[in-house]
């Protein structure tokens, strides 16, 4: 399995409203944190999340986090 590019060596931090979102896994969506199709033609898929209240929201960018969506901290071994 090939690794996902890094987008961000940070999370983003995003007040959520409730929803299902599509989290880019792949790291080349133009709409980070969110799937935007850029992973079309290889072996990733979005990962669906389901906000069910207001609540905010630290969403791992540099895509290695063990608990992804969300941000571990791994950003700061890369």
């Amino acid at each position: 399995m090939n690794k996902p590019k890094i987008a961000e060596k940070s999370p983003l931090l995003i007040e959520m409203q409730p929803g299902t979102y599509f989290w880019c896994a792949c790291g080349q969506s133009k709409n980070q944190p969110f799937c935007d199709g850029s992973h079309q033609g290889t072996e990733f898929v979005p990962k669906p999340v389901n906000i069910e209240q207001i609540q905010s929201v630290f969403w791992c960018r540099c895509k290695h986090s063990a608990n992804a969506p969300f941000c571990d901290g791994t950003h700061k071994e890369l």
